[in-house]
């Protein structure tokens, strides 16, 4: 392992910066919903309709964005995606009806594509095999910790300024972040200033991936372990986007809790969820040097999609208020151990076409939870309780397991990679 402050870990900080706030404005929706649907009288089964034309456009734009920063470089492309979603966060708050809601929350799923496939292309370029797990880990603790900072400055700025003026606000950040990332930040780390030759001896092959590469669209399609790392994914969604989309409102109306109480509890999962991606990712790597790739990135993974399939089960089934708010916290906490594994496996069988791999997954993802976030809605409807939809989300997360455990990620998807990748490790 290295020691000392590495040009690579500013990398890391500005990629966590960034997942920070594409939670922050993904997420603020959810969070200000109850006062949005009274103000707009949008009822319950069309307001999952607004929560899902951003997964839905987020899945459909995915895998060309991922393939762009492949083919072009994750600098320009986080910058443009960046301040697409910050633009369409700002006119979220210029809604005046249903369905200009979900166009502005459509376009801005369109914008913000393609945000983590890149993230991944990065750390790809810049992060040595032994090292990505614990950086992927990172990024989603990031996220997880943007998921845990939002209620509570939503829930403030919506009380002293209205939920139309907070999205401007909000809409104002990642420009920011766009800014920094383009004055500094450089696709080959050879060409980054200051850069020190041990360290790119330490990210060592990998550096070479700096060229960027037209995807071998046939090959990666035509491979049935890519379809099987889509699957799970499609299947592990609708766990998150329970978070991402129902939870706040699911505490506010199915578990009875006010508005200021769920500010305050809806982050915690969140915050278990960042402490489970950092734990995920070391300990990932770890039973990699241990076990080797198949075992070591599969059997903590495999573990806790069972258990926090088990974890949401049990809190279908609570009642009491401090067994949602432990339930709820324990089953994101756990979930989110496979997370660095799950896009370190993406690095490891797409090699230079991390990009694309990885938004092949994500967009399944996105399947998965437009799925799960659009019936949700309807199950509410159908049976009157916000308690009923967590069986689908609990059988779910179940597959995704029993899907996780065939996936090997020591076989590469593009033949010539092989080669380099044997010399990485």
């Amino acid at each position: 392992m290295t020691t000392g402050l590495r040009k690579r870990h500013i990398v890391l900080a500005l990629l966590a910066a960034l997942a920070i706030i594409t939670f922050l404005d993904r997420l603020a929706i959810a969070v200000a919903g109850p006062r949005i649907q009274a103000d707009l009288n949008i009822p319950t089964h069309l307001w999952g309709w607004v929560l899902g034309s951003f997964v839905l456009a987020y899945g459909i734009f995915e895998i060309p964005t991922g393939a762009m920063g492949d083919r072009i470089g994750q600098r320009k492309v986080l910058a443009r995606i960046v301040l697409w979603w910050s633009a369409f966060t700002a006119l979220t708050g210029a809604a005046h009806s249903f369905w200009f809601l979900v166009l502005v929350r459509f376009l801005f799923g369109a914008g913000e594509a393609g945000a983590f496939p890149n993230a991944s292309g990065v750390i790809a370029r810049w992060f040595p095999v032994h090292e990505r797990a614990r950086a992927q880990g990172a990024v989603f603790a990031a996220s997880r910790l943007g998921g845990a900072l939002t209620p509570l400055l939503v829930v403030p700025l919506q009380a002293a300024i209205g939920w139309r003026a907070t999205f401007l606000v909000l809409g104002l950040i990642g420009v920011v972040w766009a800014a920094v990332w383009l004055a500094w930040y450089r696709d080959d780390c050879r060409q980054q200033p200051g850069i020190s030759p041990e360290e790119i001896a330490e990210i060592g092959p990998q550096a070479s991936v700096g060229r960027h590469r037209d995807a071998p669209w046939g090959v990666l399609l035509g491979s049935p372990q890519l379809w099987l790392i889509a699957a799970m994914y499609f299947c592990y969604a609708a766990g998150p986007w329970f978070y991402f989309s129902w939870f706040p409102t699911f505490l506010m109306r199915g578990a009875g809790f006010s508005e200021r109480e769920m500010g305050w509890f809806a982050t915690l999962p969140f915050l278990l969820g960042a402490a489970g991606s950092l734990v995920g990712g070391v300990v990932g790597d770890r039973l990699v040097r241990r076990w080797g790739l198949r075992a070591g990135r599969k059997r903590l993974a495999v573990g806790s999609l069972l258990v926090s399939s088990l974890l949401v089960v049990a809190l279908a089934l609570s009642r009491d208020k401090t067994l949602v708010v432990a339930l709820s916290t324990l089953g994101f906490g756990i979930m989110d151990l496979m997370l660095a594994s799950a896009w370190a496996v993406c690095l490891d069988v797409g090699a230079a076409h991390a990009g694309v791999v990885t938004g092949v997954m994500n967009t399944a993802g996105q399947g998965g939870g437009f799925v799960c976030t659009v019936l949700f809605g309807y199950v509410v409807r159908a049976t009157g309780s916000y308690r009923a939809p967590l069986a689908l989300v609990a059988a779910m997360l179940a597959c995704s397991a029993a899907l996780f455990a065939r996936i090997d990620p020591a076989r590469p998807l593009v033949p010539t990679t092989v080669s380099a990748l044997k010399e990485a490790r």
